[in-house]
């Protein structure tokens, strides 16, 4: 399953990217977040994974990040693992002009055993969670000059 999503935030890219990359922002803006530790390598380099643990409710999922290629302020590739789901990202962050920025996440999804299942007959709970993804980011960028 692949779908792109985009959404304008009212900050110059410059700043966008380094919010986007600094992972002590990373609680204030993704839901659930529990923890986040660097596996190996270095945090935001290519080749760098990091273990993701989320808790909503009652649902716990831990997920494995690998940096794929990280040509930042214009792009970042990576891919996520978690059980059954396997996603390659690449955030784009394009300049509109000198004050706003275009985030565009294209995603893409590989399932196994249930989450195949959940994955062929609710594909649009996908792309929600991404939109609201990006709408709690832009939020936090927005929300406070400071941060």
């Amino acid at each position: 399953m692949k779908y792109t999503v985009a959404i304008e935030i009212n900050l110059p890219r410059k700043d966008v990217v380094e919010l986007f990359m600094n992972p002590d922002n990373y609680p204030k803006w993704m839901e659930g977040l529990e923890t986040y530790e660097v596996l190996e390598g270095e945090h935001g380099k290519d080749g760098a994974r990091s273990r993701y643990f989320f808790k909503t409710g009652k649902r716990e999922i831990t997920m494995i990040e690998t940096i794929l290629k990280n040509d930042l302020p214009e792009r970042l590739e990576v891919n996520y693992k978690a059980k059954g789901v396997y996603n390659n990202v690449i955030s784009q962050f394009e300049i509109i002009d000198d004050k706003s920025t275009r985030y565009i996440s294209n995603q893409e999804f590989r399932f196994k055993g249930f989450m195949k299942m959940l994955g062929w007959f609710m594909p649009g709970a996908f792309k929600k969670q991404t939109y609201e993804n990006l709408e709690a980011f832009k939020k936090f960028v927005e929300s406070d000059p400071e941060n």
